[in-house]
């Protein structure tokens, strides 16, 4: 079953929250919540581990999947990991399962996020023009790999690069944190930086050379996530690997080598993957039938589609639609 949430009431429910939560106050630069009663059961902890770097650690389980609200705001850079548990937007992002999340300070664009019930993971959020000190050029600016993070004004980039396992593993330090009091802001200081270091690796490698793969041209990384973005907008309709190609200033080639680099498949595998993520959520919304499922997806084939969906899944979508859990979750 799926909660649907408005802003108004995700905020109430926090509020009410925190309010009732008990503040630990050994420990002076963190905050405690409870989940809110009538969502879940479990705890979120917020820690100022630099100035203006705050780190969240979340582990809790909701009663059901909870379709939260968004909104169009300004977006301070975040950056996270999940440990157990997804959350997928509605363009077929997805937080989890082998993929973490890199949020660029920007405008961030009105969406929903499906979360599902048991969530452990971290997060951090900081002003962008804080990469400036801890990846400054000589002069002391952004370096120039990474200045796509900082839109300003424009909406913000919004990436969910695959996870290794040397992020699995910061990630669980940071949950299993053993020290308290400064040792312990300093330790989740450096967790944190190194964290930082290991997300942004793909995109400082031009520079350091920090992955033995090889190099691609300087702004050809960035391209590849635009392409990204793109075919995130329109999966019932996308353009073709020529055009999308084309659309971003790379050979098809490119884009073909940039995807198995970054996202570990192809670009019709990566967007097979997407559409089947966006396809499941509608299926647990349990409002539209399969054919229209189907063809929201791009799929005038329902039969193709069905194929699709159980080689992902392992159930079919008449499965999924009456509420079956999936057998890779």
């Amino acid at each position: 079953m799926t909660i649907t949430l408005t802003l108004e009431q995700e905020r109430d429910f926090w509020a009410e929250a925190r309010q009732n939560s008990q503040q630990n106050s050994s420990e002076p630069y963190e905050s405690y919540s409870q989940i809110p009663r009538q969502l879940g059961k479990g705890y979120s902890r917020s820690i100022e581990v630099h100035p203006q770097v705050w780190l969240g650690i979340g582990n809790y389980e909701y009663y059901d999947d909870i379709l939260e609200p968004g909104c169009e705001c300004v977006h301070p850079l975040e950056f996270a990991v999940s440990i157990s548990g997804t959350t997928i937007d509605e363009f077929g992002g997805q937080l989890g399962e082998g993929y973490t999340l890199i949020s660029g300070g920007g405008i961030q664009r009105n969406m929903t996020f499906l979360a599902s019930q048991a969530q452990v993971g971290i997060g951090f959020s900081m002003p962008v023009e804080l990469l400036a000190t801890f990846f400054p050029t000589g002069d002391g600016e952004i370096l120039p790999q990474l200045r796509f993070l900082a839109k300003g004004n424009e909406w913000q980039t919004l990436l969910y690069p695959k996870t290794t396992t040397a992020v699995q593993t910061v990630a669980q330090q940071i949950v299993n944190c053993p020290y308290h009091g400064m040792t312990k802001r300093l330790y989740l200081q450096a967790k944190v930086l190194e964290l930082m270091s290991l997300q942004l690796a793909p995109f400082l490698a031009d520079q350091g050379g920090l992955q033995p793969q090889p190099r691609f041209r300087a702004g050809t990384v960035e391209r590849i996530y635009q392409a990204r973005e793109i075919l995130l907008s329109c999966l019932a309709n996308p353009p073709s690997l020529l055009e999308l190609a084309q659309l971003v200033g790379v050979s098809d080639r490119t884009l073909q080598r940039g995807f198995q680099r970054l996202f570990g498949t192809t670009v019709f595998g990566y967007l097979t993957d997407k559409r089947m993520e966006r396809a499941k959520r509608w299926l647990r919304e349990g409002n539209r039938t399969v054919l229209q499922v189907a063809i929201m997806t791009g799929y005038c084939n329902p039969t193709h589609f069905s194929v699709a969906f159980k080689r992902k899944f392992g159930i079919s979508p008449s499965q999924c639609l009456l509420g079956e859990k999936s057998v890779w979750r």
